[in-house]
């Protein structure tokens, strides 16, 4: 009874010994399995967002003496310089797949975090790497990485503006073999769409420096621009789009003032007549003649604008 006794205890002192987790965050040596299993294993698809990747890591910290015992030291140095050693690194993920393993931690240094992919081949002997998100970037873009079942890590930025606009760039990479490093495997975005959407503005460049000169604006798709002209005249160019753009106007001429605040647009030939009137800062303009050659059949030139300060109205020259 005692023999089996003192077995069943070491048996179950066997047992806690082996489920005890081994500490990553000191300098002594660990083994390859001890480092992979810090890692958690996902599985795809999975996606990242700069705004919770930190969330994301796992609170086990992985010390840079430990770190670097299956990464060159040389990979983090290129990457902070003489400070790397005193970066925090935090475990985020693991993808294990038959050729390759995919590891990603997350390194801060001074406050900002990086998320980082290091590769391993199947014998586990470190590859490349490659940064897939960044604090460091600061603009009115959203981040995120989403890896599919190959992997492929599709980084995107994306935003939206007052308008309504949605605009994107997403780059995918993978890992190439002949090459042993991440190549870009594809590309699309519409933000160069966007730019040959933009409103050309043919009179953005001339002086505006009369009275009522400037921009009227209510978002960027929908303004009039007024500058200088001679004597009681101004020259104009209004843009507007309504019902979603499905319907739009466009005009640019010449706007003769009836008086302080009163003026309109009229041309020999056009049957399109436009009234303006100005109060404080805004301009209303009604069209009553017929402007069918100007716009499209269901909407009218018939809407306020409100002069903004020192702000040009987008263009593409």
């Amino acid at each position: 009874m005692y023999k089996y006794a003192i077995a069943c205890l070491l048996i179950l002192a066997g047992i806690a010994c082996k489920n005890d987790k081994v500490s990553l965050s000191g300098d002594s040596p660990v083994d390859m399995k001890d480092f992979m299993e810090a890692f958690p294993t996902v599985a795809l698809p999975y996606k990242i967002a700069d705004s919770n990747m930190v969330k994301l890591a796992d609170t086990t910290r992985i010390s840079y003496a430990i770190f670097t015992e299956f990464i060159p030291d040389t990979v983090l140095t290129a990457l902070y310089g003489k400070n790397a050693k005193k970066m925090l690194i935090h475990p985020v993920a693991k993808i294990e797949k038959e050729q390759e393993i995919y590891l990603l931690a997350n390194l801060k240094l001074n406050g900002k975090t990086a998320l980082f992919v290091f590769l391993f081949n199947s014998e586990n002997k470190y590859i490349t790497r490659y940064q897939l998100l960044s604090q460091q970037v600061k603009d009115e873009y959203a981040r995120n990485v989403a890896i599919t079942s190959e992997p492929t890590f599709i980084i995107s930025r994306e935003k939206s503006n007052s308008a309504g606009d949605f605009f994107y760039t997403r780059n995918g990479v993978a890992y190439n073999n002949g090459s042993g490093s991440f190549i870009t495997v594809m590309s699309d975005n519409n933000e160069d769409l966007k730019k040959i959407n933009e409103i050309i503005n043919p009179i953005d460049t001339l002086a505006h420096k009369n009275k009522l000169s400037g921009d009227y604006v209510k978002d960027k798709r929908n303004f009039i621009s007024l500058r200088d002209g001679n004597n009681n005249k101004y020259i104009f160019f209004i843009h507007f789009e309504k019902n979603g753009g499905d319907c739009i106007g466009e005009l640019k001429g010449n706007l003769t003032m009836r008086d302080a605040t009163h003026g309109y647009f009229q041309e020999s030939g056009d049957p399109c007549v436009i009234d303006f009137v100005f109060s404080g800062k805004t301009v209303k303009v009604k069209e009553q003649g017929n402007c069918g050659n100007h716009r499209g059949i269901k909407c009218f030139f018939d809407d306020a604008y409100n002069k903004i300060k020192d702000k040009k109205i987008p263009s593409r020259k």
